[in-house]
């Protein structure tokens, strides 16, 4: 995992060697932080916590953006009793599936203490309940049910889970009913916040507030051209995993 570095004042990013997973971690001032879908690896969730534990950081709050396994990891060292958030339907979906989780930690990262895993509190309101900075919290159902992507308005930085990647195409939950809708959605509800200077997207690079708006409009034009429903070729799609779920989408238009 890339060390910590800061983006901006009190906001600390890192990301990890598998599918580019970003975490974040936001310090209250007082030897405190939150911290955002800490991953991948147990290795690196460990050096995440020892890199913390180096600079005099405690966690006392945890949120998981969505129900997807690589974005519900935890470990004693980050703090066996710290409240970790997600919002009310993320909490759901992660404990009615919890069994499929599983397996896909143990497939692809495994060694996690499977105790902690998921242990998620459903958030109560639309910020996060912490000490720190206000952390607001977007919640919609594009790419997951109950997606919350994380606004910090002191410091201009939104975190917006699997959303807005530079090295990922949109991917759907074809599972749920309309969700081309609900993705359209998404991206207008994150379009909509305002004064955005950085954007950490859950897998990929970092970008400032005009690389937002560009990604903004690459997610709604992929939506556009997959809602057409003609075979097209997206830039992001690099990888044989994302080819797949390309075609596998585009078969799913065809079919509804």
């Amino acid at each position: 995992m890339q060390r910590l570095r800061e983006i901006a004042p009190g906001v600390l990013v890192a990301t990890a060697e598998k599918y580019a997973t970003v975490s974040t971690v936001v310090t209250d001032g007082a030897g405190g932080c939150l911290v955002v879908d800490p991953a991948v690896s147990v290795t690196e969730v460990a050096g995440l916590a020892a890199d913390l534990a180096g600079a005099g950081l405690t966690p006392r709050a945890g949120f998981a953006t969505h129900p997807h396994w690589d974005h519900l990891l935890w470990s004693r060292e980050l703090g066996a009793g710290v409240p970790r958030y997600a919002s009310a339907d993320a909490v759901r979906v992660a404990e009615r599936e919890r069994e499929g989780l599983i397996s896909g930690v143990e497939e692809a990262a495994p060694g996690h203490d499977l105790g902690l895993f998921s242990r998620l509190v459903p958030l109560a309101g639309d910020t996060i309940p912490w000490d720190g900075p206000e952390a607001q919290v977007i919640v919609h159902d594009g790419h997951a049910a109950g997606h919350g992507a994380v606004f910090l308005p002191g410091t201009g930085v939104l975190l917006a889970g699997d959303m807005l990647s530079d090295t990922e195409i949109p991917i759907l939950d074809f599972g749920e009913p309309g969700q081309l809708a609900s993705y359209r959605t998404a991206l207008e509800r994150l379009g909509a916040v305002p004064g955005v200077r950085w954007l950490v997207p859950g897998h990929g690079h970092l970008t400032d507030g005009a690389g937002f708006r560009q990604r903004l409009a690459a997610d709604q034009r992929y939506l556009d051209q997959l809602t057409a429903g003609q075979p097209f070729e997206d830039p992001r799609c690099t990888a044989d995993w994302l080819r797949a779920v390309h075609a596998a989408q585009l078969r799913a238009v065809a079919t509804t």
